[in-house]
């Protein structure tokens, strides 16, 4: 009997759930530095003052909302390259490639429940950090929200498959996610908006697609703008997808059948 792709998904859907439900202490311990993290965020704005609003916001929403879907994006990207690295360790990545579903698809699969986790842990750090400690602020523009969600959602899966190709093809994914982590929460806003950085780095923050997902998801949240309002970030990230996603497909699927040919395919 063929077993289609939404089976398929729900079957990896739940085994990690299942996983994640055996390690409790994990989920308290995650819970737990998840809340001091807000905290420490809240007094930090409560010491700038409330004379600082950067982008029109008040700072403590303004790092909650920026730092929370970074390490959501961030996060999204990894996952491909965990995906591949437990197969790898496992033995099961070389198994996985004979099955009948095609690679690229596979390796969407093994990454789809990371995704849903980093999106229940988004929704809770920023739902938590504002209701634990309110401030003023517009409703927020549910359809551009979903918007810039979506975008970012893709060009996460964009690089994470890049990502998944170095993997395999060098044994090094996690650390070139590593570097690109490291560099790109200077760059992007994460912590202060970009427009206080000098001209020619602001020009380099304006090349990373991250930049983008954080004003445009702040802008959406925040300050209740429309997707007219956005459409300067909207327009970039739907670029890069339609440019990163194919390509990282290709490359993914060439560094499969590279390792396959050389029997480097389980080296990790």
């Amino acid at each position: 009997m063929k077993v289609g792709l939404l089976e398929k998904m729900l079957a990896i859907l739940r085994r990690d759930l299942l996983t994640t439900i055996r390690y409790r202490a994990a989920l308290v311990i995650g819970g737990s530095a998840m809340m001091v993290e807000i905290a420490a965020f809240y007094y930090l704005a409560r010491a700038v003052g409330p004379g600082f609003r950067p982008e029109g916001s008040d700072y403590f929403p303004f790092l909650v909302v920026g730092t929370g879907f970074y390490t959501f994006v961030v996060a999204g990207m990894a996952a491909f390259v965990a995906a591949v690295r437990d197969a790898q360790q496992t033995g099961t990545l070389e198994v996985l490639m004979t099955t009948s579903t095609r690679p690229s698809v596979l390796v969407l699969l093994s990454a789809v429940s990371a995704f849903s986790i980093s999106t229940v842990q988004l929704l809770l750090y920023i739902g938590g950090g504002l209701m634990l400690f309110p401030v003023r602020a517009p409703h927020p523009n549910v359809a551009a929200c979903a918007v810039i969600f979506i975008l970012s959602l893709a060009v996460a899966v964009s690089v994470g498959i890049l990502a998944g190709a170095m993997q395999i093809a060098t044994q090094r994914g996690g650390a070139i996610l590593t570097l690109v982590g490291s560099t790109t929460w200077f760059l992007t806003g994460a912590l202060f908006p970009v427009s206080v950085l000098p001209g020619p780095l602001r020009a380099i923050s304006y090349m990373i697609p991250i930049t983008h997902c954080l004003q445009g998801m702040r802008m959406a949240l925040l300050q209740g703008a429309s997707l007219a309002t956005v459409q300067g970030e909207i327009a970039p990230l739907t670029i890069f997808v339609v440019v990163l996603l194919p390509v990282s497909l290709v490359v993914f699927v060439r560094a499969l059948r590279q390792a396959r040919w050389r029997g480097t395919l389980s080296y990790y």
